[in-house]
């Protein structure tokens, strides 16, 4: 049996996705630490009680939803090895994608919190974008038009059927527009995520991750900007400084796990979303969702 863990990004988020954690030895205190270092409750964010008035939108906000998933699966996967369960590798969908390197060992928690910290606060500073996500699309058509408009790309390449477009809000539109497809949803969102348009965010975390030591991998990671599994920790870091101005290459991802012989994917986090389109896209897959205690079988 050969295992993947993979781990989903945002718009997975939901108030009270923190609830069925709090029984897990060192939950209150991994909120504590990820709250004192962002200057704010964290767990009250998660249950939208945090006292701003805004309810689920403040765990919306980018600044807060990258740390709490951050936290909550984190402490997910701490859990499944402390059982003594194992992947036979892992990946992340784009934030995802830095739960994937703790979990593989590449760095330590409060390194993992501290990154993700400055991503989040990157990225929601880089306004002034759109995505759409367009589902049921002819593929040619989409590459012709992502081509041929200025300012649109391709940020998350999910699946056959799925994929999310970004850049200029005029340039999303048209291309939502012309494309012939089944739905284009726009997404709440306050930048062009994965695409040029994040290229000064992308350099300042990049000099971020200059000043950070990358360990190894204990087991193969694939990365969003480079689908193929490496554990080279020079590599999965220069790999993750493309990643915000790259697509997320989901659909090569669940192929490159195919290839490898994977039988097995489990969805560590809230939601369903990369095991629904696993079931869709990887043939005789077995799929499982571990997102909180119950789940650990405690």
């Amino acid at each position: 049996m050969s295992i993947a863990w993979v781990f989903p990004g945002q718009g997975s988020q939901k108030v009270g996705m923190a609830d069925q954690l709090l029984s897990i030895s060192g939950a209150n205190e991994r909120f504590s630490l990820a709250s004192d270092l962002l200057g704010r409750d964290l767990l009250a964010i998660c249950r939208g009680e945090s006292g701003g008035g805004t309810g689920p939108d403040e765990l919306n906000d980018t600044r807060n939803t990258q740390p709490a998933l951050f936290v909550v699966e984190s402490l997910l996967v701490d859990n499944l090895i402390k059982q003594g369960r194992e992947a036979s590798m892992v990946a992340g969908h784009s934030l995802g994608e830095l739960v994937a390197l703790y979990a593989a060992g590449v760095f330590d928690l409060e390194t993992g919190l501290t990154l993700m910290k400055t991503r989040s606060e990157l990225m929601a500073a880089a306004g002034g974008g759109a995505m759409t996500a367009v589902i049921g699309f002819d593929r040619n058509q989409l590459n012709e038009l992502v081509n041929s408009i200025d300012g649109v790309s391709i940020a998350n390449d999910n699946s056959e059927a799925q994929v999310v477009i970004s850049g200029r809000p005029e340039a999303v539109g048209q291309v939502s527009e012309q494309l012939k497809c089944k739905r284009a949803i726009p997404l709440a969102v306050s930048g062009a995520f994965h695409s040029p348009f994040m290229a000064e965010a992308a350099d300042h975390f990049a000099s971020t991750l200059d000043g950070v030591s990358f360990r190894d991998a204990r087991i193969p990671v694939l990365s969003n900007s480079d689908p193929s599994t490496t554990s080279n920790g020079g590599a999965l870091k220069e790999r993750l400084k493309q990643q915000m101005t790259t697509g997320v290459r989901w659909r090569e991802t669940m192929a490159a796990m195919s290839a490898d012989g994977v039988d097995t994917l489990v969805e560590i986090g809230p939601g369903n979303v990369l095991s629904g389109l696993a079931k869709r896209s990887m043939d005789g897959v077995t799929t499982a969702q571990i997102a909180g205690a119950a789940d650990l079988g405690q």
